[in-house]
């Protein structure tokens, strides 16, 4: 900074001027910040300084944020929600602020929902893309469990569809079989196509595993009588099957590890109540943090139009 001030004044030899401070500046790499704040302070001009954040105040504060993110989370109906969704219920609430912010106030006062580490190097088969554009193009169904005191073991059948993430058929059994899968599959088709009879399913895809229940001959013959065309996932591969077994995930989170369960019947009802709250209440990120339901009924209003 001293060789930089010593050059100020000085006649350049080649064209006749002073030497310019910036080219100065920019020659010795010195910040021009610090040197016309020196060059004030040398004048005695006040300096002043401020060390808050520069650029417009936000409408609400860090502590009022913080406050009505603890208040988003104690009225959720869900657990474990990520950032996204807490700011997308803030919108609700009409409080706009960005993701960013949402995120660094939940880390500082430690809100964030626990995470899993993700598995570097597993090696993928399966690229495709399982989200239709539609709803009833394609179909998942899997079968996931619950352990209870009284009847052991207890299965959980259900369909989702793979356009809107709403579940449109499920089964609570203690027993495993292919007929459970297919009562599941069975309420999927009279749901969304008023009755169960020959081809009334015809073009829907139905995304299942190599379970024995699914790769039956009664469940293959089924399927295909309803008109739905089995495709099965890729073995070792569960991404390929990946969107019933979010929802798996959600239900065993949400509910499934949540308390211990007595019987099958105490599962069923929980279950049929959890499937009306997710399919009513549970925010989608990729469709604009909808609802299940709330994404059918736009679909439901194009088609009408």
């Amino acid at each position: 900074m001293t060789q930089a001030r010593a050059l100020l004044g000085v006649i350049s030899p080649g064209v006749g001027r002073r030497y310019p401070s910036r080219l100065i500046l920019r020659v010795h790499g010195l910040p021009k910040s610090t040197f016309y704040e020196r060059q004030a302070v040398k004048r005695g001009a006040p300096i002043t300084t401020s060390r808050g954040k520069r650029g417009p105040k936000t409408e609400h504060s860090d502590d009022e944020l913080v406050t009505a993110i603890r208040q988003v989370i104690t009225a959720s109906p869900f657990s474990g929600e990520g950032h996204r969704k807490i700011r997308a219920r803030l919108a609700l609430r009409g409080i706009m602020v960005g993701k960013n912010r949402v995120l660094r106030l939940q880390r500082l006062h430690s809100l964030l929902a626990p995470t899993r580490r993700r598995h570097e190097g597993v090696r993928r088969e399966h690229d495709g893309k399982i989200i239709t554009e539609r709803p009833n193009l394609c179909w998942g169904g899997d079968i996931t469990e619950a352990m209870t005191t009284e009847d052991g073991k207890v299965s959980i059948f259900d369909i989702i569809d793979h356009c809107t993430d709403e579940i449109i058929g499920f089964t609570v059994t203690t027993e495993a079989n292919r007929f459970a899968a297919l009562d599941s599959l069975h309420q999927a088709v009279h749901k969304e196509f008023g009755s169960v009879a020959k081809d009334i399913a015809r073009g829907v895809l139905l995304r299942v595993d190599h379970g024995s229940q699914f790769t039956s001959r009664r469940y293959v013959n089924e399927a295909r009588y309803l008109g739905c065309e089995p495709s099965f996932s890729f073995v070792g591969q569960p991404q390929c099957n990946g969107v019933i077994e979010r929802w798996h995930r959600t239900l065993k989170e949400q509910l499934l590890w949540t308390r211990t369960w007595k019987n099958a019947e105490e599962v069923r009802q929980a279950v049929s109540k959890f499937v009306r709250l997710y399919n009513s209440c549970w925010l989608v990120e990729r469709h604009g943090y909808r609802s299940p339901a709330q994404v059918r009924a736009a679909f439901a209003t194009q088609e009408a139009a």
